[in-house]
């Protein structure tokens, strides 16, 4: 029996599914499976993935009609045998020392329940700035506290750079369908569930950005689907852990950040009055909404402060504001955005 099981599945992936099969078959840990789930293909990458299990024993396919990404997953969870699953995507490149620094560190860390790794930005990062600069945020993000504190901004992972115990999935489920991104669910629902995460500070993985990318195509990942999927967790984890709850006050008060937190309030949040940078929105805008310049905070353990800003460079600067007047993230405030 493998020690990990590596899921990979597929749609229409004949031109990149080789290259990726291959950097598995290339890892300098060999004791695995790889369990292909092909999701009704009709360009050759069935066919192909058919040879590609005759080259190699530990290659496993499963055929089925198209059904989505989400059955595709579960599919092939219910056929792996590892302790240790491993996530890979069609059009991505595992680097050779992949599968052996994910599994030492998980057998070296018992508390930690998934590790991932820093990935590397598979595309033009001067064409693709954002995409660029998501890669930066998440590959900053390596020790357990920082993931957790910092898993309201953003999905703090590439799906595909992940390596997780299997006994998670019968504690806490696996991947579920929706209106929302199924690999962000399921960190905000393990983490929710106490699952501790963390990576292992080398990039072993290349994280490709094509155009027919899920993420570019699939409506549950456009931005309204990522915040409402993570003021829902956001909403409970409030109601648990904010000592005024379901009072809060927003750091932010664009109109994009009221329309945002409309949905959180809709969860049963209640947003007392905003704080903002700018002067020229202070104060009673209009019939309602009260502004308060962020130099009027009172000391820490008044109030809690969601920071719903998300322009580059302001959670930096946000953070140090914070600090240098002793209000602790997480316990004072939570960025949001």
């Amino acid at each position: 029996m493998p020690i990990v099981s590596v899921l990979l599945p597929f749609y229409d992936a004949f031109a990149t599914l080789k290259g990726a099969v291959a950097s598995i078959r290339e890892q300098t840990f060999q004791d695995w499976e790889l369990i292909l789930v092909d999701d009704g293909s009709t360009d050759g990458s069935r066919d192909l993935a058919r040879y590609l299990t005759l080259r190699d024993s530990r290659i496993h396919l499963i055929e089925m009609s198209h059904k989505g990404i989400v059955d595709a997953l579960n599919t092939g969870l219910k056929a792996v045998s590892g302790d240790f699953v491993a996530r890979m995507d069609a059009d991505d490149l595992c680097f050779p020392e992949r599968l052996a620094r994910q599994f030492a560190f998980l057998k070296e860390h018992p508390d930690i329940g998934l590790v991932s790794c820093l990935v590397q930005h598979g595309g033009d990062s001067d064409a693709q700035q954002g995409y660029a600069e998501y890669i930066r945020w998440i590959n900053e993000l390596v020790e357990p506290d920082a993931i957790s504190l910092q898993r309201f901004v953003e999905s703090p992972f590439a799906h595909p750079s992940v390596m997780f115990r299997r006994e998670l999935i019968e504690k806490h489920g696996s991947y579920m369908n929706g209106d929302f991104p199924e690999d962000y669910d399921l960190w905000l629902r393990w983490m929710q569930g106490g699952v501790r995460m963390a990576k292992v500070q080398e990039v072993l993985l290349q994280w490709m950005d094509l155009p027919g990318r899920l993420s570019r195509t699939d409506v549950r990942y456009r931005l309204k689907a990522f915040y409402q999927l993570k003021f829902k967790y956001l909403a409970e984890w409030l109601a648990r852990s904010n000592p005024f709850h379901p009072m809060v006050r927003v750091w932010g008060a664009g109109r994009v950040t009221r329309q945002r937190v409309a949905w959180l309030e809709e969860l049963g949040v209640v947003v007392e009055g905003y704080y903002d940078v700018d002067p020229r929105k202070v104060g009673e805008p209009r019939p309602g909404l009260s502004v308060r310049s962020h130099k009027e905070m009172p000391a820490p353990g008044k109030e809690l402060i969601l920071v719903m800003v998300g322009a580059r460079g302001a959670r930096e600067k946000i953070r140090a504001f914070m600090q240098e007047r002793y209000w602790v993230e997480g316990r004072d405030y939570l960025f949001a955005a």
